[in-house]
């Protein structure tokens, strides 16, 4: 859909029970409910757009090791790599290899699909779509009724023209410009900052870039650069539970919407700043995440996670461009709920 169709938040069509700004039904098409959101922006001129972008003959890879998070995390394994030579697995008797990896789709690099995370109040995913686990068993996509990634292929992949916000970089260099040194000339991932609108916006000028319909923002921290090598200050700042990103308020939320990204990742935890604060800033539980919400519920916008962004840096500093070709494929199964991006920049 051609974005200049697509109306700002304040004048979306209003949808029963549910807040000012919530995009269900935006993107239905002949009767049919739709299941991709937001990337439903990456239309023809806009890949067109984005393959422009890819001049340098440059690629970089934005994926974390599968194997990279150094610590074990609550309800999320640890993957499993085995590997068996063919004779082992009864194959064949001739030389060679063949491996299994059982993993957890969020320990590293990631999309959330539009079913990762729900509309709390209603129990309710993208497009007033109520999720089941037999709904998410299905046999094959084309019977998946449910807006998980697996509906990727059908549209190709994701192809879009990718934006980085180099937040760290940036703070870090305003930290030494106002005469600053040492620790407090460091921007660190888990001191829990707010990134606003205005900064990102700040930032993107001091990159020299804009942004455009269907773009994907992507926004560094570092977390995944301090979390590849652990010490023990960082083991002690893990306690605070606070990771920097994107200030969730309504402010972003409108933001977001307003300049159609078809996607947003990150290389923090959550992409939003954790905890979550409330607009008259005042601590809820966590369940009162609120970028989450919003992007993957109310606006089906795929949300990028733990996305390892260190040398994609590099690259936009070395070349003086914060813009390139993105693209992703996740894994093809029907019902995913979340995947490793296979995500490359491409200058």
């Amino acid at each position: 859909m051609d974005s200049t169709n697509v109306p700002d938040f304040d004048s979306l069509p209003a949808v029963k029970d549910m807040p000012q700004g919530c995009a269900w039904g935006i993107f239905d098409k002949d009767g049919k409910r739709d299941l991709l959101g937001t990337l439903n922006l990456l239309t023809p001129e806009v890949v067109k757009g984005a393959c422009a972008e890819a001049r340098d003959g440059v690629s970089v890879s934005l994926n974390w090791p599968l194997n990279a998070m150094p610590f074990p995390l609550p309800g999320r394994m640890a993957p499993i790599h085995k590997q068996v030579t063919l004779k082992e697995a009864g194959l064949s008797d001739g030389a060679g290899w063949d491996d299994e990896i059982h993993f957890n789709t969020q320990l590293s690099s990631q999309w959330d699909s539009l079913v990762h995370w729900h509309h709390q109040p209603s129990g309710l995913a993208y497009n007033g779509i109520k999720v089941t686990k037999e709904g998410l068993a299905v046999a094959t996509t084309a019977d998946n009724a449910t807006p998980t990634l697996d509906h990727w292929h059908a549209a190709g992949g994701l192809v879009a023209r990718g934006v980085l916000i180099d937040f760290k970089e940036w703070a870090e260099q305003k930290a030494r410009a106002e005469g600053k040194a040492g620790d407090d000339a460091i921007s660190h991932p888990l001191d829990g900052h707010r990134i606003t609108v205005e900064e990102i916006e700040t930032v993107a000028r001091d990159q020299g870039v804009d942004f455009r319909p269907g773009d994907v923002l992507i926004i560094r921290t570092g977390l995944t650069e301090y979390l590849q090598t652990p010490t023990p200050e960082l083991f002690a700042k893990l306690q605070t539970r606070k990771v920097s990103g994107m200030h969730g308020n309504m402010e972003s939320v409108k933001w977001l919407w307003n300049k159609h990204f078809s996607a947003v990742a990150g290389d923090s935890w959550a992409f939003e700043a954790l905890p979550p604060v409330r607009e008259d800033g005042s601590q809820p539980e966590e369940l009162e995440l609120v970028l989450h919400p919003w992007l993957l519920a109310m606006f089906g916008m795929s949300l990028g996670e733990l996305w390892d962004l260190k040398a994609l840096s590099a690259q936009c500093k070395a070349s003086g461009r914060y813009s390139f070709m993105l693209t992703s494929a996740p894994l093809n199964i029907p019902g995913l709920v979340g995947s490793p991006p296979n995500a490359l920049a491409v200058f």
